[in-house]
């Protein structure tokens, strides 16, 4: 056990009943860190997290909280140390906004739960750091998702604990709420030297916000690591058991199959001028050609996924002779032709001829053409 662990799990095995769902468990997590979970639906993420969190009592092992095992923790200490936002929200009646974030002060206030002046300013003070003082006054029923989960956030925030642990906080949010969300997170994580573990089905803003990521396959943690260690193409197409389409690791995104068939349409892009074009052919179910594009341009990863042939040149090289003979011969055999650049530097010349050619051969559109 590492002193600086703020908590970890020692052969912690979770499930219902008697029957173990996972196995083996070991996750560690620092002040200043946060720490995700990702895996396919059902893989028991949620699961996990009940079961670190006195929800779900564990089948085997021993959740540690500091140097003090979870099982033998004061219920008030417990409660002062880690605060939880978990999928769903408390329902509460005829109850304010700041009423609700008040509700993270009990662990402190006393059976009595009466707000002294300090609790009071820690419930402006959370409120504050989400933005949502505006809402103060307003019925916690009658507003927002995005705004009822910033709510839960303040809650959570001025009950002052060492660990924060959200499952799935960013379900059911809109992407400005998504980003606002993550961002405080991250703000909290680092001003406050949070220790913070959740889960999230969002690849992308995993791969963002992560500083350690735990990967959950079939009965197991298959793998722990850094967002460079775990989001590769390979990968998450393994862990997620995808068959059709591609996740990219570069962009953190997905990319649908692409169209079948011979290329229909020969796009000469480069840029990133291209991806939109690629994008609107792929959801005609149009095959195309994409060329001819050095393997470090911006394009390079959407035509790889979407196009039906790609004519591409290595990293920082020019457009030879060889790619642009292969790419005349592929544009030859399309019924159209799509040139997204406008202008064309020393080493994209090769680009150039195939625009010259296909406009000799009346192939050429514009971006904006029906095609």
């Amino acid at each position: 056990m590492n002193a600086n662990e703020m908590l970890h799990t020692d052969h912690l095995a979770v499930g219902y009943g008697r029957q173990p769902l996972i196995r083996d468990i070991s996750l560690a997590v620092r002040p200043g860190q946060i720490l995700t979970l990702i895996g396919p639906n059902g893989a028991g993420k949620s699961t996990i997290l009940k079961s670190i969190t006195r929800q779900l009592a564990p089948l085997a092992g021993t959740v540690w909280i500091g140097q003090q095992p979870l099982h033998a923790m004061r219920e008030q200490t417990f409660a002062q140390t880690v605060s939880i936002l978990m999928t769903g929200w408390a329902e509460p009646e005829l109850m304010r906004c700041e009423e609700v974030v008040a509700a993270g002060r009990f662990p402190y206030t006393g059976r009595l739960g009466i707000l002294s002046a300090h609790d009071r300013e820690k419930v402006a003070e959370a409120m504050a750091l989400v933005h949502v003082s505006d809402l103060a006054e307003r019925d916690f029923s009658c507003i927002s998702d995005g705004q009822r989960q910033r709510v839960m956030l303040a809650r959570a925030i001025c009950q002052e604990p060492e660990i924060l642990v959200l499952d799935e906080p960013t379900s059911f949010l809109d992407i400005r709420h998504k980003l606002e969300l993550l961002s405080i997170l991250k703000e909290l994580v680092h001003s406050r030297q949070l220790a913070v573990i959740l889960s999230l089905h969002e690849l992308d803003l995993a791969q963002k916000v992560s500083d350690l990521v735990l990967c959950i396959r079939g009965d197991r943690i298959d793998r722990c690591g850094t967002p460079e260690e775990i989001f590769t193409d390979d990968y998450i197409r393994t862990l997620y058991g995808v068959t059709r389409g591609s996740y990219n690791g570069l962009f953190g995104s997905l990319e649908l199959a692409p169209p079948q068939g011979a290329p229909e349409v020969f796009v000469i892009g480069g840029g990133g001028f291209g991806i939109p074009v690629y994008r609107r052919l792929q959801r005609r179910g149009i095959p195309f050609a994409a060329g001819v594009l050095p393997e470090h341009d911006l394009d390079y990863p959407v035509a790889k996924a979407l196009a039906a042939d790609l004519i591409s040149e290595p990293a920082f090289a020019p457009v030879g002779d060889a790619a642009v003979q292969r790419a005349a011969r592929v544009l030859l055999r399309c019924r159209a032709a799509v040139c997204c650049v406008e202008q064309f530097g020393e080493t994209n010349r090769g680009n150039l001829q195939l625009r010259a050619l296909a406009e000799a051969h009346s192939l050429l559109r514009t971006p904006e053409e029906e095609l």
